[in-house]
């Protein structure tokens, strides 16, 4: 891990984004004391497709549907208070 002054991370700063866009993690100080540390995003998680959000959501249903109350039972129940 690089270290760099606070000025010159100022100075550099697009330069810098771009290396640590690639993997780099790098010190800023401020008078030679660790201030902050640049580091790249950690990956996100891989997007579900349209179809595991259909079975996910049916799933879900299944579990959470209590007896036989419709969905517009269960509004109007809410609704009351």
């Amino acid at each position: 891990m690089e270290t760099i002054g606070s000025f010159e991370a100022k100075t550099h700063l697009a330069t810098l984004l771009d290396r640590v866009a690639k993997g780099e993690k790098i010190t800023i100080t401020r008078h030679g004391i660790p201030a902050a540390v640049l580091c790249p995003v950690a990956e996100t998680e891989v997007k579900l497709s349209h179809k595991e959000i259909v079975e996910g959501m049916r799933a879900l249903r299944k579990r959470v549907k209590p007896g036989k109350m419709s969905v517009r039972d269960m509004v109007n129940e809410g609704r009351r208070f």
